[in-house]
């Protein structure tokens, strides 16, 4: 679809608004050196932030010979933005400033009899009153709310179209939220999240191209290229967690056999290391965080068994993120979610040395590996700009006189 020039706009605020996050306090002069726009386009666009009380004007700093630069700063106290994170087992809320500072957090288990649409936004509405009332804010402040789910979303109807972990299919998610949640919403997945997030504060950071590997009990790949969040056609890329590593290998809850969730996810892990040792005291067999948990101890005592467990995962890891340096060529491959930064620097490093046995040299030479640095959790943060991104289209609409509900959309790309 081709883009209109309020589209334009929009996006050209967002990455302003971006960059002054990143930098506060920062000046218009290096705003458009760092965005590649006008410096009057970014005057322009300042004034605006400044009129949305999202930024303010912080004083000024001496150029070398001419006048002084103002200088502006992220408004923190403007508004708030909340993420919220839809796993399997939990559902974890962070609520933050216009900085992404993190205010308050809130965290509800969802138990495997707990997969019903109507009980997982049960959990999300606690969740996300109780963040609120620990910041102790006024609702009006809340500027939206971004909400990752899980597998396949359209993103413009706000809707969970194939969520293979609780089978769901076509769940009007947004429209349930909004019957318990005020605030605007904005749904998308966890691969695009946690992208965004490392693209914004954490290892993709200044990257054009990057892979964000998310381990959980889930995987996918979030995908950065040419400097912006590659969707897809259907914003269906990303999902390498059901690519086929093992011909007629584990069935998969997708429908297929052999897939790359089956054998690095947390229950594919579970699978290795009970291949290893059955009768293994690591093994918590209803409970995939206990286990992940009890590897990590395990390999921090030396435990062979935790050793190998470890190294096997590690070796259909290895092969796997080896295709995605082969394909995609990234700067940067970032190993993100709660199962690599349980398992760390062991599974990284075993996983490098997989990488450099299948990558091609050319890419292999141009790429680095590592964990995320991110201390949140990253899909939060990401769904956070996602409401961040709403707001300011909300507001561009408002400017133009469109009369657009703001409740229950999704935010539009910002390139």
């Amino acid at each position: 679809m081709k883009r209109t020039s309020r589209d334009i706009r929009t996006a050209n605020r967002y990455e302003v608004l971006r960059q002054i996050i990143a930098e506060s306090p920062t000046s218009r002069q290096e705003l458009a050196a760092a965005t590649g726009l006008s410096l009057a386009t970014v005057a322009t666009l300042v004034g605006e932030l400044l009129d949305l009380r999202m930024i303010t004007e912080v004083g000024f700093e001496d150029s070398a010979g001419g006048r002084p630069r103002g200088l502006v700063a992220v408004n923190s106290s403007g508004g708030a933005l909340i993420g919220v994170d839809i796993a399997e087992t939990y559902v974890h809320v962070e609520l933050f400033d216009l900085g992404l500072n993190v205010l308050a957090r809130a965290e509800e288990d969802v138990r495997t009899s707990e997969s019903l649409p109507e009980q997982v936004v049960g959990h999300v509405a606690t969740a996300v009153g109780s963040v609120v009332t620990q910041a102790g804010i006024e609702g009006a402040r809340v500027l939206g709310v971004g909400v990752s789910v899980p597998g396949q979303v359209d993103r413009a109807t706000g809707t969970s179209e194939y969520a293979p972990n609780w089978d769901w299919h076509d769940v009007p998610l947004l429209g349930l939220l909004t019957e318990h949640i005020a605030y605007p919403l904005y749904l998308d997945n966890p691969l695009r999240a946690s992208a965004v997030a490392e693209l914004w504060f954490g290892a993709a950071r200044g990257r054009a191209n990057a892979v964000v590997v998310n381990l959980g009990t889930g995987v996918g790949a979030g995908l950065v290229l040419g400097g912006g969040l590659h969707r897809g056609v259907s914003n269906s890329a990303g999902e390498w967690g059901h690519t086929t590593m093992v011909l007629d290998g584990r069935p998969c809850r997708c429908g297929n056999h052999g897939c790359v969730e089956t054998y690095i996810g947390a229950r594919g892990i579970m699978l290795n290391l009970r291949e290893v040792s059955p009768d293994s005291t690591l093994l918590h067999p209803d409970d995939q965080t206990a286990t992940i948990d009890a590897l990590a101890s395990g390999l921090r005592a030396g435990d062979p068994v935790a050793r190998q467990a470890v190294h096997e995962t590690a070796r259909f890891l290895g092969a796997g993120v080896a295709d995605l340096v082969n394909l995609f060529n990234p700067e940067i491959v970032v190993l993100s979610s709660w199962v690599a930064r349980t398992l760390g620097e062991p599974l990284l490093h075993e996983v490098r040395e997989t990488v450099r046995r299948h990558a091609l040299p050319r890419p292999l030479a141009a790429t680095e590996i590592v964990l995320s640095p991110i201390p949140t959790d990253p899909v939060c943060l990401g769904a956070a700009t996602f409401a961040l991104e709403g707001a300011l289209q909300a507001a561009g609409q408002r400017n133009g006189k469109r009369t657009t509900p703001a409740r229950s959309r999704a935010a539009a790309p910002p390139s």
